[in-house]
């Protein structure tokens, strides 16, 4: 009896274990809800800021958030990217005539523990100046994000550009180059008189 009772059990093992490993592993391979929740948080911010749209864009950004622009000029709170803003897209003075954006992540925002993440990633942003001069720009941005109230917000942001590769560093050399081939003229001009009086006296 003890020996049909341990066949039994052997059989009902063998038989168990493959009907266990057939079990998919459901966490392998599941996403984090988070990142659904940033993606809403990406999609709303570029529509607001390609339309224009200063008082949508500060709603998804923190109180407290700090930004660094591509100018190095940094903005601290609402009141300050609204002062930028302004004074940049919209003032008497503005220099910016419209501003497009579209920006790519390098990867999945790294997150730390429910209610941070760090996510970085490339820009490509058209600037079109009141000054009629229209430049594209290949941009980098390194963003911290915090939940609060259930909201994932932009906390801080900096965005930056190869200082060596870029418009307007570009429209400088194109600068110095047409003066220096203007001053070379001149100069020219200049001596070509010079030696043509010497030999008329």
């Amino acid at each position: 009896m003890k020996r049909i009772l341990f066949f039994l059990i052997l059989a009902l093992t063998c038989l168990g274990i493959p009907n266990l490993r057939s079990q998919p592993n459901l966490s392998v391979g599941r996403e984090d809800p988070a990142h659904a929740e940033l993606r809403l948080l990406r999609d709303g911010l570029l529509a607001a800021i390609n339309k224009g749209d200063l008082d949508g864009v500060l709603t998804y950004l923190h109180t407290n958030v700090v930004i660094t622009w591509q100018n190095a000029e940094v903005s601290r709170g609402h009141a300050g990217v609204r002062a930028y803003y302004e004074r940049v897209m919209t003032g008497p003075n503005k220099i910016v005539e419209s501003f497009k954006c579209n920006v790519k992540v390098d990867e999945l925002t790294r997150l730390y523990g429910t209610n941070t993440g760090i996510c970085f990633g490339s820009s490509d942003e058209h600037y079109k100046l009141t000054s009629g001069m229209a430049m594209d720009l290949k941009g980098r941005w390194t963003a911290t994000l915090i939940r609060e109230n259930g909201r994932w917000l932009v906390a801080s942001l900096h965005a930056s550009t190869n200082l060596f590769d870029n418009p307007v560093l570009n429209m400088a050399r194109k600068s110095i180059y047409l003066s220096g081939g203007i001053c070379l003229v001149i100069g020219v001009l200049v001596g070509w008189l010079v030696g043509r009086k010497r030999k008329s006296t």
